[in-house]
């Protein structure tokens, strides 16, 4: 197991837990105290956790994992939420994504789909002289990149100071621009939905970014593992009156599932 990999479990351990223990690790992770000892030392000085005799915490009540460490937690199912919220997307409208895993997994379907698997120069420039199937506004360095490519898609990228964990952009640029556009639907990525608070993240100048898509969408769509389903985060986005559309993984309880369903909520799980 590389030292990525071995990061990658040990934060996956500390944000499910709270804490890390040096033994516990070792036997999970199938390597020498040592190591693990070696490895919370430098995530240490990265300021991604906190040491402790023994182990080690995370940072304050509720941590986000950095972006590049998140991207194979339920991997298969935020592909499938993906595939099924870009069925959801007409041709022609313009779309808001915050960041995140499944939203970057979101626009990558929208980028196969725009692309239609069609190769060769002179579809290309066919389709570069076509009008954009899709126009979509974010504040995600790294979906921007992903879509930058893809002639098919008109990118519009918002202002503002990025964010490290995340490549989301914030502050007042990012909300300046969001002012000025009118969305026919938001996908947004959230790390908590309480049945009282609405959606959650863990930052609250992204909180208020992504209530802004909301408000300046017609259709508001809500992507997330089943993982996330009851959980809260610190900064809350929005409550469950303004959602349309949920759309997670089969692991959703069906009692979770009615809930949502009563509030008026349609509900996709895949």
């Amino acid at each position: 197991m590389s030292k990525h990999e071995r990061w990658n479990k040990l934060l996956e351990l500390l944000a499910g837990e709270g804490r890390v223990d040096v033994d516990d690790a070792a036997v999970a992770l199938d390597v020498s105290p040592a190591t693990i000892r070696r490895d919370l030392d430098e995530l240490a000085e990265q300021q991604m956790l906190v040491r402790t005799r023994g182990g080690a915490v995370a940072h304050g009540v509720s941590y986000e994992l950095p972006l590049r460490y998140k991207t194979s937690r339920h991997a298969s199912e935020k592909q499938r939420i993906a595939t099924a919220v870009a069925e959801m997307i007409a041709d022609g409208d313009v779309v808001g994504l915050n960041g995140g895993t499944t939203t970057t997994e979101v626009a990558r379907a929208l980028g196969l789909r725009a692309g239609g698997g069609s190769t060769g120069r002179g579809r290309r420039e066919a389709a570069e002289a076509s009008a954009p199937m899709f126009t979509v506004v974010t504040n995600a360095l790294n979906i921007a990149g992903e879509l930058a490519v893809r002639p098919q898609v008109k990118i519009v990228v918002t202002g503002g100071v990025a964010r490290p964990q995340t490549y989301e952009l914030v502050g007042p640029l990012t909300v300046g621009v969001l002012n000025e556009v009118v969305l026919d639907v938001a996908v947004l990525g959230v790390d908590g939905v309480d049945p009282r608070l609405g959606l959650m993240t863990h930052q609250e100048d992204e909180a208020s970014i992504s209530r802004l898509f909301a408000e300046r969408a017609r259709r508001v769509i809500v992507v997330t593992d089943a993982s996330k389903m009851g959980r809260r985060a610190f900064a809350r986005i929005c409550g469950l009156d303004r959602v349309d559309v949920l759309v997670t993984d089969s692991a959703l309880p069906s009692e979770t599932a009615a809930r949502l369903t009563e509030a008026g909520i349609k509900v996709h799980a895949v």
